[in-house]
């Protein structure tokens, strides 16, 4: 690859004078890996930058672009009109933030450089403005770029495109918005071949994927690796009741907000992060019922509209803020206020998020990062001592890459397609340029296009399917021109999540769940919400139509969508628990916890699966620690509770949190292995995932994604309602008359990966294909009593049900922990005997 930017004469990596001095003047130093990003520039080379928050990341991606402008790198030539760096973020926010801190330098070093954002809240005529006439830098987001390529003139507005800055890139690499982002890629190194990428990251557990991402397929080597200068090691806390013990169940920490209040008060910002929208809402009026000094706290959600965040945004960066909760919202490289302390309420699910959130609190180098971790239960502080190990120890978690989708594949046909006529072979050696689709032959492709020219064999006869024809040449063309204002009315792929309202079937409402619940069940099925025990009838338009259950409900509780814990804290936490030696760490009470499950029971060892089988109020229970999340073990739950239906166990319900499935029938399972072969998931999970609404909401979001269904019209547009009695016709008649349609195979590979975790379940089942310790005991066990004291709770809103689910699990706690006298003298015969 050529050089990109260097001058003639001027050593890979040397800083121009003028950058220098601007240096200089602010008592900086060049960090060494800002040197060496810029050396990478010189020699044409693309890089990935892993370097901590506070490193410069952001003005080490700039600063070839910086130095290209300089006039002692210029030497006398002119400077170019047109587009020559593009930054892409995740977060049209970031970007907004970045052009502020950008503009600083460009105008103190006096560069010739003009640098506008641009995304869905961009004004039509300035984007219209920028295709015409480019700004030098453009800051945007995957979709808005992509969008950008499908226009006629993309080619001579890409054409003298020197940089691609990728900030955040952990953030959506994995997911469909990176697939997205590749196929771009590939796009522009088609039309600027000289073009170089940098990616900027401060939380990767494994460089070399991204390394292999963000490279030409097969080009990993041409990809320099830069690590950032190391900076000071965060100050991590678990923050821990003074004179109560740790609840046993629970996710609020509610216990903790006098000692918030202080916290807050002692520091100058506060940020206090948590896992949900409810929580963030719940944990907010919390504080303000006990914010006697009438502090300014603000909140920060998804959920909230475009003006109340912008306000609260404003707030931060004039420092007005005393405290703010939010979610992850603000996880990304924003850098707001004078933030001194981050607070996580609440599990932190996994280190690397854990890293990027404590990031926001003093966001320099060279001083350390201040954050406090507030468990709401047991499992929770084992979670976040696991946590605050692997921070110390720099040790990351992330998503693993999977093959990119084909529903985004599609939707870059269609944007190659607006911007011209192409060749099939050429848009699909293009295609297999990037990582994400090298898997993709001839036949795939050729399946795309046929859906993307018709939509498929039955839906062929439809007109309005017909985007694309092929001409006699070979080329490809849009069937109309009215189809790439379609396109890019509808383009994208962020589908929002739907909430579905549970109504009886005349007409009363109950309240509303999560489309991801709501899916997973099935007519037939029952649940408790709303202090009721319900029957699924159906669910349609967005609504699920109940009837109260003649049985108690399967699915003892509603708890709403949450984010699992990471496969690597899981392992640290099993990990923890084998180590008896290492339990002097923990706080007495969670210490006395353990040991009393030691000796009444087993704890969960790595590599193998720990059941319980045990009575309680008549029934049948048993536990299996599994580890995986919640959303595994809810997809496991609705497997064996099947199983033991065709068994004969009379299955009663079950009960998943992060940590832990329990289930419970009239009859005791004997053989829990039998329950866990490997061909649940071939036959069981099948007839489940097809049977319940979970095929039907994923087909609904790659037939938005793929374009099929479209979400605008011009000046119009659809309600989700609307999106949904769409997507569920032509759901309809593709199993029908078309099952092996591309989008029904992208849907399954959704419901696969995202929807039910199979990959976690599986690794349950291969634990138990390997080992299981099944323990019968008498009665509840110690581990056992934060999942079952969560029977009968609905989690609307979050943290809303503690002090009952409290109660509980003390009633419970008392017989867990109880040693009988008995017993005791029993254990006291065994050690004798073990001893002799």
């Amino acid at each position: 690859m050529p050089p990109a930017d260097a001058a003639p004469n001027t050593e890979p990596g040397s800083i121009p004078p003028e950058i220098a001095a601007w240096f200089d003047a602010r008592g900086w130093r060049v960090r060494r890996h800002q040197q060496e990003m810029l050396a990478a520039a010189d020699r044409g080379a693309h890089a990935l930058l892993v370097a901590d928050t506070g490193a410069g990341k952001t003005l080490s991606g700039f600063l070839p672009t910086l130095a290209a402008f300089c006039p002692s790198r210029l030497a006398g030539a002119k400077v170019l009109e047109g587009l020559h760096t593009l930054y892409v973020s995740p977060l049209k926010a970031l970007a907004t933030d970045v052009q502020r801190n950008l503009i600083a330098p460009i105008e103190e070093i006096g560069l010739p450089i003009r640098v506008e954002t641009r995304s869905g809240d961009t004004p039509s005529d300035r984007k219209a403005r920028q295709r015409a006439r480019p700004p030098h830098v453009l800051l945007t987001t995957p979709e808005s770029l992509s969008l950008l390529l499908s226009y006629p003139e993309a080619p001579a507005l890409f054409a003298g495109l020197r940089h691609v800055v990728i900030d955040e890139v952990h953030a959506f690499a994995t997911g469909k918005r990176g697939d997205l982002l590749a196929l771009s890629l590939a796009r522009l190194q088609a039309i600027a071949p000289a073009t170089r990428r940098a990616a900027l990251s401060a939380t990767l557990a494994d460089p070399d994927e991204y390394r292999g991402w963000l490279a030409p397929w097969g080009e990993i080597d041409a990809v320099d690796l830069v690590h950032g200068e190391p900076g000071a090691e965060p100050e991590v806390e678990i923050l821990l009741p003074r004179e109560e013990r740790i609840p046993w169940s629970g996710h609020a920490a509610t216990w903790a907000i006098p000692q918030l209040i202080e916290q807050i008060r002692a520091h100058r910002t506060t940020l206090v992060f948590t896992n949900t929208r409810f929580l963030a809402e719940y944990i907010f009026q919390e504080l303000w019922d006990a914010n006697e000094g009438n502090l300014p706290i603000g909140i920060h959600h998804g959920s909230l509209s475009r003006e109340a965040r912008r306000k609260v945004e404003a707030a931060m960066a004039d420092g007005k803020l005393r405290a703010l909760v939010c979610t992850a919202s603000l996880d990304l490289g924003i850098d707001w206020g004078d933030i001194d302390l981050v607070v996580q309420m609440g599990a932190p699910k996994g280190s690397s998020r854990l890293l990027q959130r404590i990031g926001r609190a003093n966001h320099r180098l060279d001083q350390p990062s201040e954050a406090v971790l507030v468990p709401g239960n047991r499992f929770e502080f084992l979670e976040a001592f696991a946590a605050q190990q692997a921070v110390r120890e720099g040790q990351r978690d992330g998503d693993p890459f999977r093959p990119g989708g084909l529903d985004v594949l599609a939707q870059h046909v269609m944007a190659v397609a607006c911007a011209g006529p192409f060749r099939e072979e050429d848009l699909l050696a293009e295609v297999r340029s990037s990582l994400a689709y090298a898997w993709v032959d001839e036949t795939v492709f050729a399946r795309v296009l046929a859906f993307v020219a018709t939509g498929g064999y039955a839906l062929r006869s439809y007109d309005k399917f017909r985007r694309i024809v092929r001409e006699k040449d070979g080329t490809w063309r849009l069937a109309h021109p009215e189809h790439a204002a379609r396109h890019r009315l509808n383009a994208g792929i962020i589908v929002d999540a739907e909430m579905l309202e549970v109504r009886f079937r005349n007409g009363r409402s109950l309240g509303k769940v999560e489309e991801g619940f709501g899916a997973s069940l099935e007519p037939g099925d029952t649940f408790r919400f709303a202090g009721m025990d319900l029957e699924v009838e159906a669910l349609k338009d967005l609504e699920l139509i109940v009837r109260a259950a003649r049985r108690s409900a399967t699915i003892p509780s509603y708890m709403g969508q949450r984010m699992p814990i990471s496969t690597h804290l899981a392992d640290r936490v099993r990990t923890m628990l084998s180590d008896r030696a290492g339990w002097a760490r923990f706080p007495e009470d969670v210490r006395e916890w353990l040991e009393v499950q030691d000796w009444r029971s087993h704890l969960p060892a790595p590599g193998r699966l720990l059941v319980e089988s045990f009575p309680h109020r008549e029934l049948a229970y048993t536990s299996y620690y599994t580890f995986e999340g919640w959303n595994a073990n809810q997809s496991l739950g609705m497997l064996v509770t099947r199983r033991m239906e065709d068994r004969g166990l009379g299955p009663l319900g079950f009960v998943a949190t992060d940590y832990t499935l329990i289930v419970w029938g009239l009859k005791p399972v004997e053989d829990p292995a039998a329950l866990l072969s490997p061909d649940i998931l071939t036959h069981e999970f099948v007839d489940w995932v097809q049977q319940s609404y979970l095929l039907r909401r994923a087909f609904r979001e790659v037939a938005v994604i793929s374009g099929l269904v479209e979400r605008q019209h011009p000046g119009k547009r659809k309600s989700g309602r609307q999106v949904t009695f769409s997507t569920d016709l032509i759901y309809d008649v593709l199993r029908k008359y078309e099952p092996d349609h591309l989008l029904i195979e992208a849907a399954w590979a959704d419901a696969r990966a995202r929807m039910t975790d199979v990959g976690r379940v599986a690794d349950v089942l291969d634990r138990a294909a390997r080992e299981i310790d099944h323990v019968r005991l008498d009665r509840i066990s110690p581990l056992a009593v934060p999942a079952l004291s969560m029977i009968g709770r609905e989690n609307l809103p979050a943290g809303a049900a503690d002090d009952d689910l409290l109660l509980e699990a003390e009633s419970l706690a008392s017989v867990a922990m109880r040693v009988d006298p008995v017993e005791d003298e029993e254990q006291d015969e065994d050690e004798e005997r073990k001893e002799g």
